[in-house]
């Protein structure tokens, strides 16, 4: 099976992720970069966003909303039940 040219990116914490596709938004936007190029890094791009995605998802089945009764902690309970 060969590398996907993205592999990398599955090592990249979520905020180097993030600059990564702040500064591929900011060349796409800018005009600058020429076509082949563009299409490279808009493909990159959406690799990186769903990382992202995919790391805030993790984040958020991690997160736990801290029960009270009668204003004391009772415990913990995940804090969108589905």
């Amino acid at each position: 099976m060969a590398d996907s040219p993205f592999d990398d990116i599955k090592a990249m914490s979520f905020e180097a992720a993030l600059r990564e596709l702040e500064s591929i938004v900011g060349k796409l936007e800018s005009g600058q970069a020429p076509l082949a190029e563009s299409i490279a890094i808009y493909e990159r791009g959406e690799a990186l966003k769903a990382h992202c995605e995919a790391l805030l998802k993790q984040a958020e089945m991690r997160i736990e909303k801290i029960t009270l009764r009668n204003g004391q902690p009772t415990g913990t309970e995940p804090l969108d039940p589905q």
